[in-house]
């Protein structure tokens, strides 16, 4: 079984769900594909929720996704098969509305109902998609699993890597998933954050020992440095597990960070390829290493908005604890640091 990921890009018009449908048809083992929400979708929600926090009055955005979705569900069926699936969204369209004016009654968007309001754009990309390749549609709330950290949920990979090998035993041929979401124990919706769609594809591929992790996206892979910077850099073939970590967490967003972990614990590759540029070769992560001989630098990646600040002073000085009180302000308010250059006369 192989799993084959595709980005908000890669739903983001009907031609590109033609690319798709042609992409899974010409698999010839069982596929799972996830799906991320069309491309800006999520967005759009994110600005619909708060303005209903802030009490704006909504300019006919609920209805601008809502058109988005038919406008290509009209593109990619016949008018019966339009209908029927026109049809099977409104239940979802109608919950987000409702939802949507509750949170402006209220005044208040909490970290839950954030979470729920997201959470539509790959519900309804799924169930468009699911209904134009006529296969089954797994519900990835049901067997994703995860504590209620809204926002970015931690995910309960034993309970998880086993409802879903339990639903995928169940797919003859093909079947859709939706990234992004899951749930807690009591129900509630949860996401995986944002890019979460990735680490999704990266759970199933897991749980069910994929052969293969396919990450369809809008570039043809890994570049040795950004090429609206750096006009000559080019795909990079071959990267290990801890090399693709390593660019990803630096600035290089071509893959989810956390998406690397489950499927390097089960040895399983990773290969990142163009929907634009199928037969493209991409870029193929494995626990293979190349020599580098000819190139022993991979890629340069880089991260902008960083801050970078000196705490110093004589009072510091021989003083116990001064770095764990400092760090721990800073885990409280959810800053990362990157880089730590420490003195010796600091404990």
């Amino acid at each position: 079984m192989k799993i084959l990921k595709f980005g908000g890009t890669s739903v983001g018009s009907a031609e590109n769900i033609k690319r798709i449908s042609e992409i899974v048809l010409n698999q010839q083992e069982k596929i799972i594909v996830v799906v991320s929400a069309l491309g800006g979708v999520t967005d759009l929600l994110v600005g619909v929720a708060r303005k209903a926090a802030s009490g704006i009055k909504l300019n006919g955005e609920l209805l601008a996704i809502r058109a988005r979705h038919e406008e290509i569900i009209e593109t990619l069926f016949g008018n019966e098969d339009g209908v029927k699936t026109i049809d099977s969204l409104k239940p979802l369209f109608e919950e987000l509305e409702k939802i949507v004016q509750g949170v402006t009654l209220i005044g208040e968007l909490t970290p839950k109902t954030l979470d729920k309001i997201l959470g539509f754009g790959e519900r309804l990309s799924s169930l468009l998609i699911s209904n134009y390749l006529n296969v089954p549609l797994i519900d990835s709330m049901s067997v994703i699993k995860t504590d209620r950290n809204f926002g970015k949920a931690n995910v309960d990979f034993d309970l998880t890597y086993e409802l879903i090998s339990e639903a995928c035993s169940k797919v003859f041929q093909f079947a859709v998933a939706p990234g992004f979401i899951s749930s807690a124990a009591d129900g509630s919706m949860t996401t995986l954050g944002r890019g979460g769609s990735d680490y999704t594809a990266a759970l199933f591929a897991a749980a069910v020992n994929a052969t293969q992790l396919e990450i369809w996206t809008d570039v043809d892979g890994f570049m040795t440095a950004d090429p609206r910077v750096i006009s000559k850099a080019y795909t990079i073939p071959t990267l290990t597990y801890s090399e693709a970590m390593e660019l990803s967490h630096f600035g290089a967003k071509v893959i989810y960070p956390p998406t690397i972990l489950p499927v390097y614990q089960k040895n399983i590759p990773i290969h990142i390829k163009n929907t634009m540029n199928p037969l493209g070769d991409g870029t193929l992560i494995s626990q293979s290493e190349t020599t580098g001989k000819d190139h022993p630098i991979k890629g340069i990646s880089s991260i902008s908005g960083i801050s970078l600040f000196t705490i110093q002073g004589l009072g510091m000085v021989g003083v116990t604890g001064i770095s764990m009180r400092l760090f721990g302000a800073l885990a409280r308010k959810e800053i990362n640091v990157i880089l730590i250059s420490q003195a010796s006369s600091a404990n």
